[in-house]
């Protein structure tokens, strides 16, 4: 099959080389614009494979204004474009393209990121398939049950979530007289945590006079055909936008879609989505909604008042993590983004790539698809690919027979065995040599092996889910890292974002690491203090989640007990004093540091005990802690505790 390709470049010497390669390649360019105009012209009479699209064009419209709509008729482009200012590819990225080149270009790298494209693509069009068909079974045993149309309705949002993602979620019913007579909404406030909000929380929130929220919510129209608006576009100047308009300023949200679902008899149901990113709703989610809007028109009892007056009974969770979520706290949008999509790829055997700075927590991703997947009940083995020495690495994955090299002196199993119905994690795969990356590629095509030593094959049921904090599009480029394989690994990447860039999480997961050290170690936790809360508010984290780790933990070791937490050392960068300690610089001065200080700590203490480590006068007592909790810190620490008897 012949790919065809789109060009669509100002340059005229750029296009013609980006032709030139792409026939000698063997696709089929069919197709070169200048313009987005021209671009729009081709599109009516050809749907090209791929697009190559610059982003900045000549004419009125940029090449991320035709991105929106080629991604709204689900047509893949990869964008080319030399140097943007950041504000300009923040932009595109929003526009969720499948690879970027950056001029000057190399053919290789042309053609690897082309090949890349047209694999995901492929991949991701049958992963929404098979979703959707999952989306539609799901809203069909919805529409079957006799629950309170508010509850249904929350059901059906959280069933939605995954596929048309929204901060608030409000639908509102009109019987066959067209009179406004049902209206709820609900505010996602964490992963399956959703907030009522009725008129009053409304009327709360917008600042507004409880009677002009009520004139706004009855005297609003339905929309008769599916809407889609973004903050960047004017306003809709019509009588049904309103009540979305009423949400969007009250919310600081910057775009929403909103559906209308007849129900029979003339009545009528809106669903409105709304989201606090811009550019997030397009044509792929009406054309959804259009497959299963039969599903939706019973979850709220359009021409029953009574239904829209019945109490709420919904109540946000106290918890902040995510259920079924071991170990992940936080609510930031681009957090739950990730875990809207675990959830979604879990229940199928697909590959999945976590990518992801080092400490944002791809294991707990990667821990959450084996929980959330039917292999559950089966092994969940971790293998770090960059602790293993290059020599031993094969063996380690496959196994290996007696005497298969000096010092095998037994049969062993390797991990991928081990994981036999379950799921093998491979954390830092991009550190993987090229030669073992042929035998990975060969299990997951064949799932089968060998031992090392041993020709018999070996089956193995295993799912694979890899993680790095390597752009692997560029290694594959360097050729340090196979096409192939990047091709199998990368059918479903979660991207998770780095500390600096969901800091609203930074109080929650500081509180959550303190309540957990505090109750390790013994010690009543107070709270943190505003200073340090201050203080890492404005810490960037190169380190991220585990620098934050080390972090809270220095600081609960530190405390007394009996305040609530400070920083005793600054954060690298901080202006704070440091007590004429030396700056933390990397993860492992926070812990030479950490250790350095937990045994000045504990050595004061055992001086004023005089060596006795339990009892009224002991230590641990003035530690507050455990007598067994402190003989294991010292342990760790190489603290004796002759030396203090003997001082004494």
């Amino acid at each position: 099959m012949r790919y065809k390709m789109l060009i669509v470049e100002d340059e005229f010497i750029v296009a013609n080389d980006l032709r030139i390669i792409l026939t000698q390649a063997g696709y089929e360019v069919c197709g070169v614009a200048a313009s987005a105009e021209e671009a729009d012209a081709l599109l009516l009479s050809i749907r090209p494979d791929l697009v190559l699209l610059d982003i900045r064009l000549d004419g009125k419209r940029s090449g991320i204004d035709l991105a929106r709509k080629l991604r709204a008729e689900s047509l893949a482009f990869v964008y080319i474009s030399a140097n943007s200012d950041q504000e300009t590819l923040e932009a595109a990225k929003r526009t969720d393209p499948y690879g970027f080149i950056v001029k000057p270009f190399r053919k290789r790298d042309l053609l690897v990121a082309i090949d890349i494209a047209l694999y995901r693509h492929k991949h991701v069009v049958e992963s929404r398939l098979k979703q959707e068909g999952l989306l539609e079974k799901q809203l069909k045993e919805l529409q079957g049950t006799s629950s309170d149309p508010a509850e249904k309705l929350l059901k059906m949002a959280r069933l939605l979530q995954p596929h048309i993602p929204f901060d608030l979620i409000a639908c509102a019913s009109w019987p066959g007289n067209a009179v406004h007579s049902g209206h709820r909404a609900y505010l996602r406030v964490g992963f399956d945590e959703y907030q009522v909000i009725g008129k009053q929380q409304l009327t709360t929130v917008s600042g507004l006079k409880e009677a002009v929220v009520t004139t706004a919510m009855d005297s609003s129209v339905p929309f008769t055909n599916p809407a889609i608006y973004n903050s960047s576009s004017p306003m809709p100047d019509s009588n049904a936008a309103s009540l979305p308009k009423l949400y969007l300023d009250s919310f600081k949200l910057h775009s929403y879609l909103a559906f209308p679902v007849a129900t029979g008899r003339g009545a009528q149901v809106n669903y409105i989505f709304l989201n606090r990113r811009e550019g997030v709703y397009h044509r792929q989610h009406t054309a959804l909604l259009e497959r299963v809007g039969a599903y939706m028109a019973g979850s709220l009892a359009a021409g029953d008042p009574a239904a829209a007056r019945r109490p709420r009974t919904e109540t946000p969770a106290d918890e902040v993590f995510a259920p079924g979520f071991k170990g992940i706290v936080g609510r930031h949008p681009l957090l739950l983004t990730a875990l809207d999509q675990t959830m979604q790829v879990a229940p199928y055997n697909t590959s999945v790539l976590i990518l992801g700075e080092s400490g944002t927590g791809k294991e707990n991703i990667a821990l959450s698809i084996h929980a959330l997947s039917p292999r559950k009940d089966k092994p969940f083995v971790k293998v770090n690919c960059a602790a293993i020495p290059a020599q031993l690495i094969e063996s380690e994955l496959f196994g290996h027979e007696k005497g298969a090299f000096t010092g095998a002196s037994e049969k062993r199993k390797g991990k991928f065995e081990q994981a036999d119905g379950g799921t093998i994690f491979l954390d830092e795969i991009g550190e993987l040599p090229l030669e073992m990356q042929v035998k990975l590629l060969r299990i997951l095509q064949e799932k089968e092996f060998e031992y090392v030593g041993s020709s018999a094959t070996k089956k193995v049921n295993v799912r694979i889910v890899a993680a790095t904090n390597r752009n692997l599009e560029k290694e594959v480029a360097n050729g340090s890292f196979r096409l192939d394989l990047y091709y199998r690994l990368n059918a479903f990447p979660i991207s998770l974002p780095a500390l600096r860039e969901r800091k609203s999480d930074i109080e929650a997961l500081a509180t959550y690491f303190a309540d957990k050290f505090c109750k390790e170690f013994g010690k009543a936790f107070h709270g943190i203090g505003g200073a340090m809360l201050q203080e890492m508010q404005g810490y960037d984290w190169p380190g991220n989640i585990r620098e934050l780790v080390n972090v809270i933990e220095q600081a609960v070791i530190l405390n007394n007990g009996n305040s609530w937490l400070e920083l005793k050392r600054a954060l690298p960068g901080s202006s704070q004093p440091s007590s004429g300690k030396p700056a933390i610089e990397t993860l492992g001065d926070v812990k030479h540091i950490q250790n350095e200080t937990e045994r000045d700590y504990i050595t004061s203490i055992l001086i004023k005990a005089k060596g006795i480590i339990r009892g009224s006068q002991g230590a641990a007592e003035m530690l507050n802690i455990k007598p067994t909790t402190l003989e294991a810190r010292m342990a760790k620490l190489g603290i004796k505790r002759e030396d203090f008897t003997k001082k004494m």
